[in-house]
């Protein structure tokens, strides 16, 4: 992936993931939303780190 999608995919899960954490804090969140919230994050660090790859490379 190009470093604009990375960047794209992040905000989309860092969205994702604000707007989980909010319900979470005013409802509770099931197991299974629990779960995917933990892969969101997951996710999260993966982009991370392939956005930082992408750049070095790019250098």
């Amino acid at each position: 992936m190009n470093h604009a999608m990375l960047e794209r995919r992040s905000e989309i899960l860092k969205k994702n993931i604000h707007e989980m954490i909010i319900k979470d804090n005013q409802f509770g969140i099931s197991n299974q939303q629990n779960m995917l919230m933990q892969h969101m994050i997951k996710e999260l660090h993966q982009t991370s780190h392939e956005m930082n790859s992408t750049e070095q490379r790019s250098r």
